[in-house]
């Protein structure tokens, strides 16, 4: 005999580790943060604390919600292996700061802290993190002016040693751990550049100014500007730019042009012209190198520099070379070269150097078929990949520059190449310039690889700030 069933009953729920509070993330959606058990700053893998995971219904607007983004498990396996960056594709739910604020608290899916991050809620790159620790406004600007002092003192011993050069980058972002955070040295002006919506405010800018003064004569500017880049500008939705200085000795006229000395040589600066901050700092130690491999291979012989940009590697190299021609579609960055040719006649005597304005394909283009010859060639072109998908198009502009480059150059002679697109890695370019030697039915000889100058530093963890490649190669 079959005994009767009982009535199904559902089970009770199980009791849950740690209690959940909702927080409403964008569209609707709620990030849940458990509470921690411990009220004090949680360290990188602790539960989000109470400060910022709030007891309220999912409901909740975003407006009274506390600043907090979840993040996917591939961003979170990447923050904890050091990466600094979370793109907006991996933020699953976010409450943004306030206006008037920019930190924000990550934790992963579990609702483990992760550390602080700086919003960007218009770019690709939503979160850039700052600490592994919470943080509150005060605290980071406190932090910020730490880090900023630590960065410019670690330059001032190699700046003080090296008396040919007045110049050099101060802080170099991520590199230094100050996100978007980017300042050069100009000879007595510096120059800044804020490159994340996390760090517009008064507050930022304040903190850096009183940083930079604060640093002694070595550093002691004459006056300080802020330079925005136009397309991170729109990227970023920052605000629009401030034409007075941050800073200046002298209100009433400030300092808007100077020359600075790199390797001895002199350069002009001008506030308001130029690419990135003005100058190409990065290549300092290349543009030496350059001219020590040249009067090692080819000492006297004619040099061939595209893309001079105002003159970098020309300059260098017609102080070993006798005769020095810069290629550039700028003709107001080759102005800038004259100018700074007419300087440094002291140095260089009476070395035949022109300029010729023109895109760089075309004139090698011609060139190489007309039978020109050199014995030392440069390649300093600007970043042809400047996303992932551009990649391919990218090298096959490489190849096509250093295969020009290649058919003009004498047995002996010295390729200099440069990438400085950090989307090309030094295997994409080193197959790229390989395959270009093919096709010309040349030897190279690799004498020499190189990257930016040691005050734009190299952290492993994070790639993309291994952006700048330079190539010494002997071809035969």
């Amino acid at each position: 005999m079959t005994k009767p069933r009982k009535p199904e009953t559902s089970a009770p729920p199980r009791k849950r580790r740690a209690k959940e509070a909702s927080v409403a993330g964008e569209g609707g959606t709620a990030a849940t943060f458990p509470r921690s058990v411990s009220r004090s700053a949680p360290g990188r893998g602790e539960s989000l604390p109470p400060t910022h995971a709030a007891s309220r219904p999912a409901s909740a607007t975003q407006a009274s919600a506390p600043a907090g983004a979840i993040v996917s498990r591939r961003a979170a396996d990447r923050l904890r292996s050091g990466y600094l960056w979370v793109y907006a594709s991996d933020v699953l739910s976010i409450v943004a700061p306030k206006p008037e604020e920019s930190l924000i608290a990550v934790a992963d899916q579990r609702g483990i802290f992760l550390g602080t991050a700086l919003s960007s809620p218009q770019s690709q790159i939503a979160l850039r993190m700052v600490s592994r620790e919470a943080l509150d406004q005060a605290g980071w600007i406190e932090l910020l002016g730490q880090r900023l002092r630590r960065a410019i003192e670690w330059r001032l011993q190699p700046l003080v040693a090296d008396k040919g050069t007045d110049s050099c980058r101060l802080c170099f972002s991520e590199a230094d751990e100050l996100p978007g955070l980017v300042i050069d040295k100009y000879g007595d002006l510096v120059i800044v550049q804020l490159l994340a919506k996390g760090l517009d405010s008064p507050a930022v800018r304040r903190a850096v100014v009183d940083v930079l003064r604060s640093s002694g004569k070595i550093i002691e500017p004459a006056a300080i500007w802020e330079r925005h880049d136009p397309r991170i500008r729109e990227l970023e939705g920052l605000a629009a730019p401030n034409l007075e200085p941050l800073y200046a000795a002298d209100s009433a006229q400030p300092k808007m042009a100077t020359v600075f000395h790199l390797n001895k040589l002199k350069f002009h600066y001008d506030v308001n012209s130029g690419q990135k901050t003005g100058a190409f700092l990065d290549q300092r130690a290349n543009y030496r190198a350059a001219k020590d491999w040249a009067w090692l291979f080819t000492p006297g012989g004619r040099t061939l520099d595209v893309c001079t940009y105002q003159g970098g590697f020309a300059l260098h190299l017609a102080q070993v070379c006798r005769e020095v021609t810069g290629i550039d579609a700028s003709h107001a960055s080759l102005e800038v070269a004259e100018k700074n040719l007419a300087a440094n006649r002291d140095l260089l005597g009476e070395k035949q150097i022109e300029w010729v304005c023109g895109d760089a394909f075309e004139v090698l283009r011609d060139w190489s078929q007309t039978g020109k010859s050199f014995d030392v060639i440069v390649l300093d072109p600007p970043a042809f990949a400047k996303s992932k998908r551009a990649v391919e198009g990218a090298l096959r502009g490489y190849k096509e520059l250093n295969l020009r480059a290649l058919k003009m150059l004498r047995p002996g002679g010295l390729l200099i190449t440069c990438s400085c697109s950090h989307h090309v890695g030094w295997a994409d370019l080193e197959a790229a310039v390989a395959a270009a030697a093919a096709d010309a039915s040349r030897r190279v000889r690799l004498l020499d690889r190189r990257g930016a100058a040691p005050d734009h530093p190299v952290v492993l963890n994070l790639p993309e700030t291994e952006y700048l490649k330079c190539l010494v190669l002997e071809v035969e």
